[in-house]
């Protein structure tokens, strides 16, 4: 019987021991802050690599003017060595991102990469005497210019394709899409 009583101390110095780490666990749950919320995003000013886009790229330049000031410029980049990629993401509102890519990158390719896999709907957009193609699907919905011009000459590798994506409404890439100025 002397074993038993050997078990019987093992097994309560276990469970006491697991109760302590319990408690300790919750004690510092509770007392080390930790914040639930989304890190605030800092605003970035776009405007001297906007300018630089515009001149050394092959194609007219996108970024929007008059923008409500509740969207946030997040990430700007022009690429003049990988097709001259051009892109300006912004936090909406509401915290959804909307970006304006561009590229003399072949069309096709291009959508797919700025759409990240969204497929071409049959719905198209006029905004500001433009023709736009939906895309949705994928990570990204998108809106696509539908120069068909342009588009035969991107598709060749001679023109530029504009995208307008991200996890924005249709209506947020719309507002964003009204706001641009192509220089």
């Amino acid at each position: 019987m002397a074993g038993s009583n050997g078990k019987q101390k093992t097994v309560r110095d276990m469970v006491l021991s697991l109760g302590l780490i319990g408690i300790a666990a919750a004690l510092i749950y509770v007392f080390v802050p930790h914040d639930d919320h989304a890190p605030d995003i800092k605003r970035v000013d776009y405007r001297v690599e906007l300018l630089t886009a515009r001149r050394a790229a092959s194609y007219p330049v996108a970024a929007p003017e008059e923008l409500p000031t509740t969207w946030k410029a997040t990430s700007v980049r022009f690429r003049g060595d990988a097709y001259d990629a051009w892109h300006l993401g912004f936090q909406a509102p509401d915290g959804q991102y909307v970006a304006i890519e561009q590229s003399t990158q072949k069309r096709s390719a291009f959508i797919d990469d700025a759409s990240q896999g969204a497929s071409a709907t049959k719905v198209t957009e006029e905004i500001g005497g433009r023709t736009w193609i939906r895309y949705t699907g994928g990570r990204y919905d998108a809106l696509v210019l539908a120069d068909a011009k342009g588009a035969e000459a991107a598709e060749e590798g001679k023109g530029s394709t504009t995208v307008v994506a991200g996890t924005g409404s249709f209506a947020q890439l719309t507002e964003m899409v009204r706001a641009l100025k192509l220089a």
